[in-house]
Formats: C-alpha cells, sequence, structure tokens
C-alpha cells in the first residue's frame, strides 16, 4: 500500500493511558491488553466522551503510553493516568490495512522527513479507527492514523 504522507497540527488531546514498556515480539499484545485496562477503567468510572485507542511511542526501547482518547483531561484512576497527544507539527499518513504491515505506514513518514529535511522529535503515535464489526472479516479495511512529532515545531 502506498501511503500519503500530511502535514497536521496536533492539538495535545487530552487520553487516558497506562504506561508500557515491550520487545517488538510482545508488542502487539501489549497493546491490546493496555486497551482493556484503560477501556475497563474508563467504563467503570463512567467517563464520557471515550474516543478511539491510541499509543504513543516515545523511544526506540519501546517505551510507550497505551490508552483512549477522552474529551476531557483525566484525573486518574489506578494505573490509567491522565496524559495529552504531544503539541506540534506532525508528519502523517493514514493506514489502511491489518496491523502487522503498520510498518509501512512508519516507514513511509521516516522516508518523507529525510527527503523533505525535516527532523524528527522523538515521539511518534498511532490513532486506531473505530473497531467495526467488518473488520473481523476482513482486516484489510482497518484504519489506524499514524503521527511523528516534528523536531521544529515541538513543545
Amino acid at each position: 500500500m502506498k501511503h500519503e504522507v500530511r502535514l497536521e497540527a496536533s492539538t495535545g488531546s487530552s487520553v487516558a493511558v497506562v504506561h508500557r514498556q515491550a520487545t517488538r515480539p510482545q508488542l502487539g499484545a501489549v497493546v491490546q491488553a493496555a486497551c482493556g485496562v484503560v477501556w475497563n477503567t474508563l467504563r467503570a468510572a463512567q467517563v464520557a466522551g471515550v474516543g478511539r485507542h491510541v499509543a504513543i511511542y516515545w523511544d526506540d526501547t519501546i517505551r510507550l503510553d497505551v490508552g483512549a482518547e477522552v474529551a476531557e483531561p483525566f484525573a486518574g484512576a489506578g494505573e490509567v493516568v491522565g496524559a495529552t497527544l504531544p503539541r506540534g507539527m506532525t508528519a502523517a499518513a493514514t493506514h489502511v490495512g491489518p496491523y502487522d504491515q503498520l510498518g509501512g505506514a512508519h516507514q513511509a513518514i521516516q522516508a518523507w522527513c529525510s527527503a523533505n529535511g525535516r527532523p524528527l522529535a522523538g515521539p511518534s503515535w498511532e490513532i486506531y479507527g473505530h473497531w467495526q464489526n467488518e473488520w473481523n472479516a476482513d482486516p484489510t479495511l482497518i484504519r489506524t492514523d499514524v503521527y511523528y512529532l516534528l523536531a521544529d515545531s515541538a513543545s
């Protein structure tokens, strides 16, 4: 799949997350389990305005925050804490297809940034589309938006 890279401002939206660390082979299972922890906590706390799942990758050691968008800042409950997405200009791409092919979107963004002289600030993140039943039968329909914070706009 060809990934079109675009510039997009991130406003630092509120999220509720858990902190995790994973190796590359563990990543899928860690993200899935962490999303469940956050979702169950938000449901138990009756938080309104819960949005899509997110995973924020802070560094190459795969130190990450996993959770969900929330309409208002989240005060925290247990290991689930309130946070924000990184704020600033990003290079972004939309991936439509199975999660195991998300690497193509990451590679496209990194190549675009290199070719266009746009250094990266460090964090990247994925926002997973709201699950739709058709995706169970056809994972080629799954939508994930991938973002990389650009160094010249990080704040």
